[in-house]
């Protein structure tokens, strides 16, 4: 966060919040946050309020998200750069159609020069002849900070007219953009002016009659205002025309050749003239990634002077050989990502078409029937080995589990000690005793409702799980690469325990809807109810010498216990002690209170739970 994300750089500060700006756009991006704690920093970094980590809810690449569709294509004037990439991912061909009208642009060679300082004067040099002779000039920066640092010494030498277009003024883009072709005209601009915009020499006369002319009545006066206007913006063209057209100045080489390409082609629009040129100096972070310090050694052998340029064809095939270095690593970052963003895309179309299923199904009672047997299945699995003896079963946990997801106390220990039991007996006693459980409830909350209740368990279970499910494959994703030392394809371990984890999301989503559907009960409230009140709290005391606590056996010792007994276990009436309330397990609010003193469990101990 301190060293490598730079302020005004990769991100902004505004109305306080860290807002990210797009690296090849220029634009902000707000609702994006960085992940890991990155943002946090950040946020600590510029001492604005730190807000909690986002959970991510759904996530797609946008090469799987392209994929979906089921025909691609597109249209862009920068495609060619990218072609091996189109064809790779999309399988799309790309195709160079010819201009309208011949390219009359004249792109110049790259001026480099040893350090940034000499590189900004020869800019400004610049600027000042082609402003006498009333050039529109477009000046391309690569950060918010650089595009202010050069408008600052504009300032400085003596420039009042000139506009800064970057993510701090987007607002103020298309009514800058739309005079940036006027004659003598200056536009410091980051990559965002650099992209499908299109500059008019002498200026846009639709907005300049937007602005200008704004709610005047329309008639007679507001024609003639309109031709004045439009007529006026057609001299402007000419001049401008007649300067050259627009000259498109870049700071800096970016990264990839694609940026560059689009800076370069807000010029010679339509067969209009216009010229290009990058100015560079060794100092820059594509030239310093590429060896500058021995080549800025050999440019001192050379003689080569203070404020002197060099320009060759060599070095603009060496910047774009460096660009294509950067492009071909960056193409395989991505080409990487999609192998394993592939592994999570199978998932989340099995997830997605589920939830689809049970938002269109009309019944869904066969489905968690379906999801019932499957659980019971697994419960008996799991403690029932395979062609084991009922002396070998493990029929504690198999009571426990069955109470704990099916919400029913059966008796599996004495079905144990039956002559000729055999597992398969116990699977179909437990499916019958929990369909029969299942109907009863289905009976009295009526089809309608059990229908509802159905489907919202099924639906905010699922997307509970994908939720947890999304940030175990991320962690498994941040930590998987370690297993290369081992000598290990991370991809096909990523792979493998990912299909773990997705079939224990899919017991776990089994369990979690049964278990909530055998316990659910509806709740009518009176019609004047009286507002809740908080519940009733128990101090507690303990010796400093015994440790025991004063409050057990005292006057609150029966609420105490009571206020213990929240448990959802189902309890046999015969199982249940009268004197001991926390052997009761779950009771009816109008059965027999357990205690037998004869009223509803509501009326007696029912008041305290």
């Amino acid at each position: 966060a301190h060293r490598l994300f730079t302020k005004d750089k990769d991100y902004i500060v505004r109305n306080g919040e860290i807002v990210i700006i797009d690296e090849f756009t220029g634009r902000m991006m707000p609702g994006r946050r960085f992940s890991e704690g990155l943002h946090q920093a950040l946020e600590a970094k510029e001492h604005v309020q730190i807000q909690p980590e986002n959970q991510t809810l759904a996530s797609i690449t946008f090469q799987n998200y392209f994929r979906m569709y089921g025909k691609l294509a597109g249209m862009t004037g920068t495609a060619q750069t990218e072609a091996e990439e189109f064809g790779n991912i999309y399988g799309l061909e790309v195709i160079e159609v010819p201009t309208n009208l011949p390219v009359q642009r004249l792109d110049e060679h790259d001026e480099v020069y040893r350090t940034v300082e000499e590189k900004y004067r020869a800019i400004v040099k610049e600027i000042h002849e082609a402003r006498a002779k009333g050039q529109p000039i477009l000046v391309g920066t690569t950060s918010i900070e650089k595009s202010e640092h050069l408008a600052e010494r504009l300032r400085k030498d003596g420039f009042t007219e000139f506009q800064v277009l970057n993510a701090r003024h987007h607002e103020q883009e298309a009514q800058i953009v739309a005079q940036a072709g006027k004659p003598g005209a200056i536009t410091i601009a980051t990559n965002m002016a650099g992209r499908g915009t299109d500059i008019q020499l002498g200026g846009n006369a639709d907005m300049r009659i937007e602005e200008e002319l704004g709610d005047m009545e329309p008639g007679s006066e507001r024609d003639a205002r309109e031709k004045a206007i439009r007529e006026d913006v057609a001299k402007l063209k000419q001049k401008a025309l007649g300067a050259g057209g627009l000259y498109v100045l870049a700071t800096e080489r970016h990264e990839s050749r694609r940026i560059d390409n689009q800076l370069r082609g807000r010029s010679g629009r339509q067969g209009d003239p216009g010229r290009s040129k990058f100015f560079l100096s060794l100092q820059d972070d594509l030239m310093r990634i590429f060896g500058s310090e021995r080549m800025d050694g050999m440019l001192q052998k050379l003689g080569l002077k203070e404020d002197e340029a060099i320009t060759h064809p060599w070095i603009n095939k060496a910047l774009e050989k460096a660009q294509k270095k950067v492009e071909a690593r960056n193409f395989d970052i991505r080409k990487n990502l999609l192998k394993f963003d592939d592994v999570m895309n199978d998932q989340r179309k099995v997830v997605f078409e589920q939830r689809l299923d049970l938002m269109d199904g009309e019944n869904l009672t066969d489905t968690v029937t379906e999801m019932r047997h499957d659980v019971v299945e697994e419960l008996v699995a799991k403690r029932i080995p395979e062609n084991a003896y009922p002396e070998q079963w493990d029929t504690l946990a198999l009571k426990e589990d069955v109470r704990n997801v099916l919400n029913l106390d059966v008796p599996v220990d004495e079905w144990a000690k039956e002559e000729g039991i055999a597992d398969e007996e116990v699977r179909e006693r437990l499916i019958k005793m929990s369909d029969e459980a299942a109907q009863e409830r289905a009976e009295r909350f009526g089809p309608d409702v059990m229908s509802y209740v159905e489907r919202s368990v099924l639906l905010q279970t699922l997307d509970h799980l994908w939720r947890e499910q999304l940030v175990n494959l991320d962690h498994l994703r941040s930590v998987v690469g370690f297993r290369g030392y081992a000598q290990r394809d991370p991809l096909q371990e990523y792979k493998q325990e990912g299909f773990e984890l997705f079939q224990t999301m899919l017991t776990n989503l089994r369990q979690a809807v049964t278990a909530q559907l055998m316990r659910v009960e509806l709740v009518r409230e009176a019609a004047d109810a009286p507002p809740p009140q908080a519940p009733q709290t128990i101090g507690h005391h303990l010796d400093a010498d015994t440790g025991e606590d004063e409050f057990q056996d005292g006057e609150f010792g029966d609420a105490a216990l009571l206020t213990r007994v929240t448990s959802e276990r189902v309890v046999a009436p015969e199982d249940r002690d009268p004197n001991d309330p926390t052997s009761w397990g779950k009771v009816g609010r109008n059965e027999a209170c357990p205690c037998g003193s004869g009223k509803k469990y509501k009326h007696c101990h029912g008041t305290f739970a």
